[in-house]
């Protein structure tokens, strides 16, 4: 995890890599859990035996499943001491650009795309996140994070 001790420091870094998070399995417990969270319980995700012969060769994890990991992603990838809350502020540009086997280990690296001074005394960070699958030649998703730090 990197660690940064006060938004200012991130100031220079607006275009650069801030890092990568720790890895997570996602194994068919979790997207089957995931499943019955949203009632989303299509067969290419749910049913291995049925989606052996489906298009991806194997279960696949939802692509909305891939993206509710951001959070955890942010929380093991970096940190801002200064920080005593941040509030999610929402999501541009969401890709699914790979679909993510049932079995795969993801990791997200993050870009510091923007910083801007809001309401309140918060900086809203505006994050580009890459998550990739081990071993996989493209992301599996790519979204920018919006983020409202507070001191």
């Amino acid at each position: 995890m990197r660690i940064f001790e006060t938004l200012a420091d991130l100031q220079t870094l607006v275009g650069q890599p801030l890092g990568h998070s720790e890895w997570i399995t996602v194994d068919q417990p979790r997207v089957n859990a995931f499943a019955e969270a949203t009632e989303d319980r299509q067969w290419i995700h749910v049913d291995p035996e049925r989606a052996k012969a489906g298009p991806f060769g194997g279960p696949i994890a939802h692509g909305f499943l891939t993206l509710s990991l951001i959070p955890y992603f942010f929380e093991t990838g970096f940190s801002v001491r200064e920080t005593r809350m941040v509030v999610n502020y929402g999501l541009n540009k969401v890709r699914f650009t790979a679909p993510v086997p049932v079995g795969s280990r993801l990791r997200a690296g993050f870009r510091l795309l923007a910083m801007d001074d809001v309401a309140g005394g918060a900086v809203q960070l505006t994050v580009e996140v890459a998550v990739e699958a081990e071993g996989a030649a493209k992301p599996v998703c790519i979204a920018e994070s919006l983020a409202r730090h507070f001191r």
